[in-house]
């Protein structure tokens, strides 16, 4: 089996580039500077919650159930894996008693509640 790439390098962090594609069939080598896609450049965590996020087709409760783990938590690991696609869209402005509603329905955190409303509570 072979070796997944990496994105970054090892000793300075910085995103690593493809010089040469080769086809283990007939030996054809192609060389240049390719950009990898910004999959590459996941994290191995980032991925394997990726996949289950596309597995359960968006659907954050069964997100929770597969991965054992809470909706705050699944947001964050969300909002992660958009930063590092850069994808992260706008958050829309929420009402107070928009935040208090997904608050008493557990959608969210206290603490995100607490970031939503600016630290009013």
């Amino acid at each position: 089996m072979a070796n997944q790439a990496i994105g970054f390098c090892p000793v300075c962090n910085e995103k690593l580039f493809v010089k040469t594609f080769k086809c283990n069939h007939c030996n054809t080598e192609v060389s240049g500077d390719f950009e990898m896609s910004p999959f590459d450049y996941l994290t191995s965590e980032q991925k394997d919650f990726a996949l289950v996020f596309i597995k359960c087709q968006g659907n954050i409760k069964d997100v929770e159930k597969t991965l054992g783990i809470s909706y705050p938590t699944v947001k964050k690991n969300l909002d992660d894996l958009c930063n590092a696609l850069n994808t992260k869209t706008e958050e829309k402005k929420l009402t107070r008693d928009e935040i208090k509603r997904k608050l008493k329905n557990k959608e969210i955190s206290f603490e995100e509640a607490e970031r939503l409303l600016g630290g009013e509570l």
